[in-house]
């Protein structure tokens, strides 16, 4: 979804004059972002004609449904990213696919041709871990599940600690719905991936040793 750019001011960088903004949720008072400084807030913007589409939102395991107003010229894809208010909380959520007016899955459409936006909460993401052990202490492949921020990045290479889990990264699949990376699974040190776009991580355990001799 390209969001809409409107030129205000900005409480945090521009008081006095006007700097472009994403709009980013025009409902219940529009959300924006300041393209100079990233300052997130709201506003009030003059009413342009939208129309109401039905979101239904992915998060662990559990599915909610909300309500968008969006432009009827603007064209969707999947991997657009826009917040969606639910009864619950404000997320961040990612366009998986697009249900069309005759009931079709599409990755790209105009807003007049669809009629639900089926996506998956990006902001706050759980990861699939398949951890390998470090040495003889410990001699089971475990897999676990952490939740992180989906803005965090995971490095090949480099020892991370999670949710009571210390582990270094050796390869990352990425999921079907991510966009800009150029291969599905990434085993080079250095190679990074962010949360929201990881499908399961493999590693190296590193906290074996120590889960071992607390049995004693």
């Amino acid at each position: 979804m390209s969001h809409q750019r409107v030129a205000i001011r900005c409480p945090s960088c521009s008081p006095s004059a006007e700097t472009a903004h994403e709009v980013l949720n025009r409902g219940g008072g529009a959300t924006v972002r300041c393209s100079e400084c990233g300052h997130v807030h709201k506003t009030t913007l003059e009413e342009t004609a939208t129309v109401e589409r039905r979101v239904i939102v992915s998060q662990n395991e559990e599915s909610l449904e909300a309500h968008v107003e969006i432009p009827p010229e603007e064209t969707l894809s999947a991997g657009d990213e826009f917040l969606v208010e639910t009864d619950e909380a404000i997320l961040t959520a990612r366009i998986t696919s697009l249900e069309s007016i005759d009931g079709a899955r599409v990755d790209e459409a105009k807003v007049n041709d669809v009629r639900t936006l089926w996506t998956r909460a990006v902001g706050n993401v759980s990861v699939n871990l398949t951890l390998h052990p470090k040495d003889g202490y410990h001699d089971e492949t475990r897999s676990v599940r952490i939740q992180v921020p989906g803005d965090e990045e995971f490095i090949v290479g480099r020892t991370h600690e999670y949710g009571g889990e210390e582990f270094e990264v050796e390869r990352i699949l990425v999921r079907e719905d991510a966009t800009g990376y150029e291969r599905e699974g990434y085993d080079f040190a250095g190679d990074s991936v962010l949360a929201k776009d990881i499908k399961r991580i493999y590693a190296r355990d590193q906290d074996a040793q120590a889960r071992a001799w607390s049995g004693w």
